[in-house]
């Protein structure tokens, strides 16, 4: 993104952030099978509660953190058309370690996951 910015292409610009818009909407359709397949089927209601809590904490504290490190460049003499560079370098970096994160985590033993006749009861 910075790139794009620093180019002055804004169609450029324009065309990069949709890309990543148009990804966005795609956890909540694939999340819940996710959680299913990682986690087993049992506590999946409870689980998935669990990481929209985190999912709207971090969507509050997002844009606090990105306008102080704004706020920081600004501050510091740094252009206002450039101020969101390093913001953007900060958020591909937790993207990265989120990528890293999501590869640790290891499916659960099956056990853990309901059979077919603890469904049907459940229903």
């Amino acid at each position: 993104m910075p790139y794009t910015g620093s180019i002055g292409s804004v169609l450029a610009f324009v065309c990069a952030y949709a890309v990543i818009f148009s990804m966005y909407g795609g956890g909540f359709a694939t999340v819940p099978a996710y959680l299913r397949d990682m986690f087993g089927t049992r506590y999946v209601g409870a689980i998935h509660g669990m990481l929209l809590t985190a999912w709207s904490t971090a969507g509050i504290l997002g844009p606090v953190l990105v306008n102080y490190i704004r706020q920081y460049n600004v501050d510091h003499g740094v252009p206002a058309a450039q101020a969101y560079n390093i913001t953007m370098y900060v958020m591909a970096g937790l993207l990265v370690v989120g990528f890293f994160c999501n590869l640790a985590v290891k499916a659960v033993d099956k056990r853990h996951s309901m059979t077919t006749k603890q469904l049907q009861q459940a229903a």
